[in-house]
């Protein structure tokens, strides 16, 4: 929300800015191949460049908060505050205030004015987690912040001109919120300029092993341990599991294991589906990433490559020519 103004992409700050969205997108946060996270990516990187409303829906443990991060640091706001609050958090009582600010005296115990999220983000973004948790009463409030670019903050009748970018999240489908009366309509349309809608981490299982790569590299310095290098069928095991918890329970089964100095192993609930491989995902596709993962740790060194992978360099060598046929 920054008025009236578009920002395209010619106009942005700085060519710095521009590697840092790039740099962002492709190293740091968009783990894996799933093509719908790579369209996420890009609309990302388009709604940091126009400094739009966006909504980040998906299920608890999807990781909403780091790609509302990444909507922060891809974009020219990048130097500016990022500021989450979550909504089912808020005092009923302080909402307004601890939103929008307050004057000394407006209230009992208001005894110094205060800045309010809004204001204490100027320039930056504004992240509103659990946005559909937000109290009806609150909600128009909200909605004319965002389309009047001020707030008022309680004990006065002078507004405020704010500029900040509002990123929201929510677990909940806010379109049959709206129409069983629990969300405002209006409200919704305007946070839903763009809508990121983060697949689960069972839609995506062909980026598994980017993600147990990504968290063992980091408990394993975070821990002193030695990094865990799953064998096939244990990365089939994770491949297969439905991960009700998403990224954040493989993180944490991850991270569980260098605490406790063992193997890592799938909860006893949820088990994996019966049947075989998820949809979309099988032996082929582990293998097949498999080489690509190897590939990477070797720089593109095919020996190497296939040291790591543990066979000869001419079974490497007809793995490459399946990969090239796809």
């Amino acid at each position: 929300m920054s008025g009236n103004t578009i920002t395209t992409r010619s106009e942005l700050a700085s060519p710095e800015i521009q590697d840092r969205s790039a740099d962002f997108l492709t190293k740091k946060y968009v783990l894996g191949d799933n093509p719908a996270v790579r369209r996420i990516a890009r609309h990302v990187e388009r709604a940091s460049e126009v400094e739009c409303t966006v909504l980040v829906c998906g299920e608890t443990g999807t990781g909403k908060e780091v790609w509302a991060n990444l909507v922060h640091e891809a974009g020219p706001r990048a130097d500016k505050p990022f500021v989450p609050v979550n909504c089912a958090a808020l005092t009923p009582t302080l909402a307004e205030s601890q939103l929008f600010g307050h004057e000394k005296g407006a209230f009992t115990g208001a005894l110094g004015a205060s800045l309010g999220v809004f204001r204490a983000a100027e320039g930056g973004v504004v992240f509103l987690d659990e946005v559909g948790e937000m109290p009806m009463e609150l909600q128009p409030k909200l909605l004319r912040v965002l389309q009047e670019g001020e707030v008022t903050p309680v004990g006065s009748s002078t507004p405020v001109p704010i500029n900040v970018q509002v990123v929201a999240a929510t677990n909940r489908d806010l379109a049959v919120e709206v129409e069983e009366g629990r969300f405002r309509e209006d409200l919704y349309f305007r946070l839903n300029m763009v809508q990121l809608d983060i697949p689960s981490l069972r839609e995506r299982p062909e980026d598994i092993p980017s993600f147990i790569e990504f968290f063992s590299g980091r408990f394993a310095e975070r821990y002193a341990r030695s990094t865990w290098q799953p064998s096939v069928e244990e990365l089939q095991q994770f491949c297969e599991y439905p991960w009700p918890g998403n990224i954040r329970q493989l993180s944490h089964v991850i991270e569980q294991s260098y605490v406790l100095d063992c193997v890592p192993h799938l909860p006893s609930s949820g088990k994996p589906k019966k049947g075989g491989s998820l949809p979309y995902f099988n032996l082929d596709r582990l293998r097949d990433t498999a080489v690509r993962h190897a590939l990477r740790a070797t720089q593109g060194h095919k020996g190497r490559a296939a040291r790591l992978l543990g066979v000869h360099a001419n079974t490497l060598t007809r793995m490459l020519a399946n990969l090239d046929d796809e």
